[in-house]
């Protein structure tokens, strides 16, 4: 299987721009199985009570199903992130989708306290791709090993991580150097791969992501990155028995 994850720029409250970051992605893809998206992406991660309500979408409805149909002539399994409605609950969630059709989705499950306004997920579910089975985290989850655990518990090879790191500037330093540290743990403890996708940039003064989008063995090793500050993909290639190897490429 192979495996793209890309750094994106952040977009807020924009879906027709997120969409044609995902097939600009998508357009450099080729040979791709796996396309990784960051936390959020489709409506951009804004957690305000205004921006949930309004936005969220029920994967069951005629909005979304025109999103699908958008997506489907995209040949790699998407894992897209999203903000969701379901019945009065609200959801930070990943979508995997596969030419238009969603195969399941994973709600974060660890919310931090300005998340209070969705319900955390009570599933990990997993997913077989080219012969190899992912499931997903969703930024802060990471924090947990329980949530990779988790994923691990039912057969995984390899932990897809949706992360939305734009932070106040003393935040983003702090923690710059930690993401991969972190992940990094929950490799060695489960022998997962770690992949994960974050957004870039500058939201204002203060606010900045530096990402990181990256692929770690399951011994702990940072194999490749996007370069901070910069929009791009790595990709990695695993097979069945969990070995492989990652690399940069521009979309």
């Amino acid at each position: 299987m192979r495996i793209g994850a890309c750094q994106t720029p952040e977009l807020l409250d924009d879906v027709p721009a997120s969409l044609a970051v995902v097939e600009s992605f998508a357009a450099g893809a080729a040979g791709l199985d796996v396309l990784l998206f960051p936390e959020c992406l489709l409506q951009g991660y804004l957690v305000s009570s205004e921006h949930v309500t309004r936005t969220a979408v029920d994967l069951s409805s005629p909005g979304f199903a025109a999103i699908l149909a958008r997506l489907a002539p995209i040949r790699p399994v998407l894992v897209l992130g999203l903000i969701e409605r379901r019945g009065a609950a609200f959801h930070n969630t990943a979508v995997v989708i596969e030419r238009g059709t969603v195969l399941g989705a994973y709600r974060k499950t660890h919310l931090i306290d300005g998340e209070r306004i969705f319900t955390p997920g009570d599933d990990y579910p997993v997913f077989d791709v080219g012969g190899v089975r992912f499931g997903i985290n969703i930024c802060y989850d990471t924090r947990f090993p329980a949530a990779a655990s988790a994923v691990a518990a039912r057969g995984a090879q390899v932990l897809l991580v949706a992360s939305q790191n734009m932070l106040r500037r003393a935040a983003a330093e702090h923690w710059r150097p930690l993401h991969n540290t972190i992940r990094a743990e929950r490799a060695r403890e489960t022998g997962m791969w770690v992949i994960s996708a974050d957004v870039t940039g500058r939201r204002d003064p203060d606010r900045i992501a530096y990402g990181p989008t990256s692929v770690i063995t399951p011994s702990g090793r940072v194999v490749a990155q996007v370069e901070t500050l910069t929009t791009g993909m790595v990709v990695a290639d695993i097979n069945g028995q969990s070995s492989g190897t990652g690399t940069p490429r521009q979309p």
